[in-house]
């Protein structure tokens, strides 16, 4: 495996998401895209395994770990499909609103304020790493990545979702959804922050792990839908798996 580098955490992005955490279960406050988005990536998600590993319930009992959780929306669905899950985030007040959520919810989510750096350190590895719209916040990609491939187990897969760089992603998915529709709040992405599919697969690809489906996502702000395509030249998700022949 690739040598693991220092993994350094935004104070920007943190103080972002701090002013943010309490509102991240409102259906029509500025997270709503992502109740919307994670109705369509747990389908897309769902399918992808159970095409693996031929189950009606693909995550039953399957120990997972979502990167930068924040207030819990997708391990919460996790967590419904029967998966053993753990969740970090390096915001102490989304940690805060996402366990409480789940209480409430009669869920059990292993919630805790940890980075990946340090979640490595533990030495714990997973069934399934769930790394989703989480690489354009970070400051070393390279590091990033490096640290969620050692968080998989031998025949694990990781599931990465984000935004492209490029002419479209920077008027579709900052200029069109932060400035003239208002879909996202104004800052929450920055262009050269952004990651393409292309540069984060000679890193998985490196670590052993081989790309098994890619999908993008369409976004229509008016109607507040969204639909999977399969160009992912703006909104995208990647499988892969690690091999270990």
């Amino acid at each position: 495996m690739a040598n693991l580098q220092s993994v350094k955490i935004d104070p920007k992005e943190v103080a972002y998401y701090e002013k943010l955490a309490d509102t991240w279960w409102d259906l029509d406050g500025p997270f709503w895209p992502l109740h919307k988005l994670n109705a369509l990536r747990i389908k897309w998600i769902l399918a992808q395994l159970k095409t693996q590993n031929n189950k009606e319930r693909p995550l039953a009992s399957m120990k997972v770990l979502d990167i930068g959780c924040g207030g819990g929306i997708l391990s919460e669905s996790l967590a419904r499909q029967g998966a053993i899950v753990t969740a970090i985030d390096v915001v102490e007040k989304n940690i805060k609103v996402a366990k409480a959520h789940a209480k409430h919810s009669g869920l059990q989510i292993d919630y805790q304020l940890i980075s990946v750096e340090q979640m490595v350190e533990t030495k714990q590895q997973f069934d399934i790493v769930f790394n989703m719209e989480v690489v354009e916040h970070v400051v070393d990609v390279n590091s990033f990545i490096l640290g969620c491939n050692a968080l998989v187990k031998p025949q694990g897969t990781q599931f990465i979702a984000s935004i492209n760089r490029n002419w479209l992603a920077f008027v579709i998915a900052i200029i069109g959804a932060e400035y003239v529709t208002g879909l996202l709040p104004k800052g929450t992405h920055h262009y050269n922050k952004l990651v393409k599919p292309s540069e984060l697969i000679p890193i998985l690809n490196a670590d052993g792990f081989e790309l098994t489906a890619t999908t993008g996502i369409a976004v229509n702000p008016i109607k507040r839908s969204m639909k999977l395509i399969k160009p992912t030249w703006v909104n995208y998700m990647l499988m892969a798996h690690m091999n270990c022949d």
